[in-house]
């Protein structure tokens, strides 16, 4: 494929500006109405931390599986992603925002500014017999100090892996900086196997700190993964309505359309798996998870179930849908939300009870992250060619049919 009369360099518009704008604002105005029809009671106040949490982490994790699923590309040796290489890595830009943002808060949990993690308040400790013993783990010191390690490492290896695709598309030798790549990929998912579960454990598990499971990291992992994998397809798309995507083929398409698949059906047998086991056992230290989200949002959370179930099942089954733009927009903004109800659900009925519910605070919080995010994704998308230069497996990720 001959790309020398391609559009290779992407332009954030006045048009898409305005509609992140749009976004944006109409999101802070629902927020502030939602904050300001409550009374700021304790449990309000706490209301709106755990809002921040759910967004935070959502977008973080968004970022943060983009460079898992970016360094999976090194790794697997795959030619068919190149194409998609700078979406990925304009995603993957996010993570030391995420990062920052996620210490951040963790620290101020730590100094008691808010109460998303009961086990923080040492009087409740000293009250409960369980979380003391959990205490060599579930503290403050280990808390702050795993979690600044991990997000230093994710971001370092973000960081890099970034300037080295630039480099090679400034003149560096690009077979032998892909294979520097590839190494260093393979290393990133050992340490991201691991510390994406410990961390998952701390930033939501310990929530419900009396409950566990050790199927919850995984859980969580597939649940970032096809947030980012949308991510990927939503941008895409973009990019072919604004006639700026012409590498982009309809094999291309069809191979996220795949991902975005099968990674569905991955957390929805995790979701099924971890349920079911406790369900059937049906012990007490393991059920109260559950129980909670029963009780108070039963609704919420079988229809989150099944639409992120359902929906990729039925509509994107066929060869056909997965090529279809219209199709895997709307799939895909649909599932995006119901992911986003999935972290909340992670987050609320541990912090808040049956005083949990979804208002004009909680989607004005998403607009207003969804647009921000999207803004920054798509003015790093215009901070490089789109497509990238010296590549090994250029030519092939071009000439990608299926």
């Amino acid at each position: 494929m001959d790309t020398s009369g391609m559009n290779l360099t992407y332009t954030l518009s006045a048009k898409t500006k305005k509609i992140l704008q749009v976004l944006i604002a109409v999101g802070l105005i629902l927020t502030i109405w939602g904050i300001l029809k409550h009374s700021q009671t304790d449990i309000q106040k706490q209301r709106i931390w755990s809002n921040i949490w759910v967004n935070i982490m959502f977008f973080f994790g968004i970022s943060l599986l983009a460079t898992f699923f970016y360094a999976v590309q090194y790794a697997a040796e795959a030619a068919w992603a190149v194409a998609y290489k700078r979406i990925m890595e304009s995603v993957m830009k996010f993570l030391p925002i995420g990062a920052i943002l996620v210490f951040v808060y963790c620290l101020l949990g730590v100094l008691g500014v808010h109460h998303t993690w009961k086990w923080l308040d040492s009087a409740a400790v000293t009250a409960d017999k369980v979380l003391q013993n959990k205490s060599a783990f579930l503290n403050p010191g280990m808390f702050l100090g795993m979690t600044a390690v991990f997000l230093i490492a994710y971001v370092a290896y973000q960081r890099w892996t970034c300037k080295v695709s630039i480099d090679i598309d400034n003149g560096g030798d690009g077979t032998q900086m892909w294979k520097t790549n590839r190494t260093r990929a393979a290393g990133f998912l050992v340490f991201f196997g691991f510390t994406s579960v410990v961390g998952s454990w701390f930033w939501f598990m310990s929530i419900d700190a009396h409950w566990f499971s050790t199927l919850f990291g995984w859980y969580v992992f597939a649940g970032q993964w096809i947030g980012a994998i949308i991510t990927f397809n939503l941008i895409g798309l973009h990019l072919k309505s604004k006639g700026q995507g012409e590498f982009l083929n309809d094999s291309h398409q069809h191979d996220m359309g795949k991902w975005m698949f099968a990674v569905s059906f991955l957390w929805t047998y995790l979701w099924f798996s971890q349920f079911m086991l406790i369900w059937y056992a049906n012990l007490p230290e393991e059920v109260s998870y559950y129980q909670a989200r029963w009780d108070d949002y039963r609704c919420m959370l079988w229809t989150m179930f099944f639409v992120n179930f359902a929906l990729p099942m039925i509509m994107l089954m066929s060869r056909d849908a997965k090529r279809n733009r219209t199709f895997i927009f709307i799939v895909g903004c649909i599932i995006f939300f119901s992911h986003w109800v999935d972290t909340y659900l992670l987050v609320m009925p541990g912090t808040l009870g049956a005083e949990g519910h979804i208002g004009l605070m909680e989607i004005g919080m998403f607009l207003a992250s969804t647009g921000g995010f999207a803004w920054f994704t798509l003015s790093q998308l215009a901070k490089a060619p789109l497509l990238v230069k010296n590549h090994p497996y250029l030519q092939e990720t071009l000439h990608f049919h299926i």
